[in-house]
């Protein structure tokens, strides 16, 4: 029976529990003539258009009741009367789908925000500067069935080869409910349910599961946890997230707020979808919808029309759901250059009252949009002015995808496959190592792969780029390792795509049925060592990064290019330390012997990464400079030091062709 006990303006939206039992249900449907909440309530069904069953409706739009027997894990739907006529929706605020009916003909489950029991009160995000990211999608990351997609407690098992590779942040492509089953992640559905493929809903495999999550929160001292505690699907989720916390890994979810799906399943419309929820009259013009416009730029479904105040605070409450009950540590916002495109004023407006507010509930949170000048039309194209406060003018966002090192590094390995004679530019790479115009190098994020571009059908990954006749020649593992060194000795927050970092050389597929899958058997004892070699080389790279704060500051200062030798030197420093860092990578098929590099000060210069070392672990004929070298004489390449201390010059060997050499000081620490 539905009661209007406590139901207020301030009500949450969708079902929710409340303290003494029941639960309040809030829905928007304004064209809607009569909203009725059905469900099975405490073991009793609650089924038709009765009055009993009737939601009351305020003068926003807005329906609201109270049912006294609701509990945890009980089903409901909302039975919507409308103009345009009458049937079942999905609630839009739904924790989670039920799996009784398959998708998208399923009703909703009721779950508390508060059962699971967190273990990361002291985990503090880290600063944006210190932040390397790791992109993986959930559905393929680490099968444990061949053809099954992997879940959110297949990835948990993988937390320490991530926390032993050095990243702290793990940006997993969207997760909430997809249209379609398997899904890269851009055609959402239900933004709050987490997708169905990566739920764990079998008793026997949840109790596996559970001894292993137990272990891995042993390890760290942590409180086990109970069947209970990971039986619904967010808690699965939560669990995720709050493992990665534990082993000092940030999460960061990627979210898509400029458009949703596109309501069909199968071919089928889904017409229990948020489309026209409230039932208006559809006669063609998707402005009379209740979420959306008939604006599409290709991306797979109407833009939300951000115009009105209520779809808005729909998206912004997603994003403030995300924080309080999964704990996130951010957001990547997909393309938010067409969310500002298709929008206009409303676009721009939305932008500057989601940044605003979610950096008012967490001020550490990461705020990262893709942003494409190209794609805005009249709108700002500005990359710095999106993240810009908005009291200065901007967007407000923290950070924004960057494509300069990326095309230029992606170019100078492409043109390098093709031999000694072809023509590199590393001019490119000099002038993208700092992102232009920029406050700080951590406002970008630079990344060589990515789901995008590396994608099936789309470009290469990096060992396929650079040979294409032998993925793991030591053209592909040498150029593979001047690709990734970059990343990490450069300005900017470090994006890694998952498998990059062992050298992978299929593009990725979301398909778990596909042959394009992780070959994580390549890093087995007895494989090919190319695989656990280079894995070694970016554990290293990252350890690197994190020793030494130069590397994560802002000053670069590209003093050396040789496109014709192939050869490209960088310096990195911070302001009156003395931890300078003296970057060098080439691109040449030949070792250089004698090879003269400036450096900004004479004296003893230790070489503490070389990559050639990697070359078939530990390469017995590394070409390098012996651990360090003395530089002295007189000035070159422009180097300039501060006053009283001397312009000096090195002749050292540079590493075996397409590998970096980072050499930093021994006696200014």
């Amino acid at each position: 029976m539905i009661s209007q006990v406590n139901i207020s303006a301030n009500t949450p939206m969708g079902a929710t529990l409340v303290p003494g039992g029941g639960a309040t249900f809030r829905a928007w449907a304004p064209l809607a003539t009569a909203v009725y909440i059905n469900g099975t309530f405490g073991g009793s069904p609650l089924i038709g258009q009765t009055d009993n069953l009737l939601l009351a409706k305020d003068a926003n739009g807005y329906w609201t009741g109270f049912v006294s027997s609701a509990q945890e894990s009980d089903s409901y739907t909302f039975l919507v009367v409308g103009p345009g006529g009458t049937g079942p929706k999905r609630d839009p605020y739904a924790r989670e789908l039920a799996p009784a009916s398959a998708f998208p003909n399923c009703s909703n489950l009721i779950r508390s925000a508060t059962a699971y029991p967190w273990h990361d009160a002291a985990f503090v995000t880290p600063d944006f500067s210190n932040m390397i990211v790791y992109q993986l999608h959930i559905g393929t990351y680490n099968p444990a069935t061949r053809g099954a997609p992997s879940n959110f407690l297949d990835v948990i098992g993988k937390i320490p080869y991530l926390a032993g590779l050095g990243i702290n942040v793990l940006q997993p492509l969207p997760v909430d409910e997809m249209e379609t089953d398997p899904s890269m992640g851009y055609n959402g559905a239900d933004l709050f349910s987490p997708d169905f493929p990566y739920v764990v809903t079998d008793p026997v495999a949840l109790n596996g599961y559970l001894a292993s999550v137990n272990a891995l929160l042993a390890a760290k001292g942590g409180a086990p946890l109970a069947l209970r505690d990971i039986t619904p699907g967010p808690a699965q989720l939560k669990a995720l997230v709050d493992l990665c916390h534990i082993y000092g890994i940030a999460v960061v979810f990627d979210v898509v707020y400029n458009h949703a799906g596109g309501f069909t399943v199968n071919g089928s419309l889904d017409d229990n979808c948020i489309y026209y929820w409230d039932h208006a009259k559809n006669v063609g013009n998707n402005n009379d919808s209740l979420y959306f416009t008939d604006q599409d730029r290709g991306t797979g479904g109407l833009s939300f029309a951000l115009w009105k105040n209520d779809v808005s605070q729909f998206l912004i409450n997603n994003a403030l759901y995300y924080i309080a009950e999964f704990h996130v540590d951010g957001f990547r916002y997909d393309e938010i250059s067409d969310l500002i495109s298709m929008n206009c004023d409303s676009g721009w407006t939305f932008c500057c009252n989601l940044t605003n507010t979610l950096r008012f509930v967490k001020p550490r949170l990461l705020q990262n949009a893709e942003f494409w000048p190209g794609e805005v039309g009249n709108y700002p194209k500005s990359w710095p002015l999106i993240v810009t406060p908005t009291s200065s003018g901007g967007a407000g966002f923290d950070v924004v995808q960057h494509d300069g090192l990326r095309g230029a590094v992606r170019s100078a390995v492409a043109a390098a496959a093709y031999g000694q004679s072809a023509v590199i530019d590393l001019d490119a790479v000099a002038s993208n190592l700092y992102p232009q115009g920029f406050t700080h190098g951590w406002q970008a994020v630079p990344c060589v792969e990515n789901h995008d571009i590396v994608k099936v059908g789309t470009d290469l990954r990096i060992p396929a780029l650079a040979d294409g006749s032998n993925h793991e020649s030591w053209y592909a593992r040498s150029r593979s390792r001047f690709a990734t060194g970059l990343l990490p000795t450069a300005p900017g927050i470090p994006q890694i795509f998952m498998g990059q970092e062992f050298l992978e050389d299929k593009q990725w597929s979301w398909d778990p049925t596909s042959p394009n899958l992780i070959w994580w058997a390549g890093l087995n004892p007895g494989a090919d060592t190319a695989r656990a070699d280079h894995l070694r080389f970016t554990q290293d790279l990252i350890r690197l990064r994190w020793s030494y704060p130069a590397l994560r500051g802002d000053n670069v200062n590209p003093f050396h290019v040789h496109n014709q030798n192939r050869v490209i030197a960088f310096h990195r420093w911070l302001e009156g330390t003395g931890q300078d860092v003296i970057v060098v990578a080439t691109l040449a098929e030949d070792t250089w012997y004698n090879y003269g590099i400036g450096f900004p000060f004479a004296g003893p210069w230790r070489e503490v990464f070389n990559s050639d070392v990697y070359d078939n672990w530990v390469n017995p004929i590394v070409a390098g400079n012996a651990g360090g070298i003395s530089a002295s004489g007189p000035p070159l390449h422009g180097k300039r030091s501060d006053p009283g201390q001397w312009l000096c010059r090195l002749c050292p060997q540079l590493n075996r062709s397409e590998s970096s050499s980072t050499v930093g000081p021994s006696t200014r620490h």
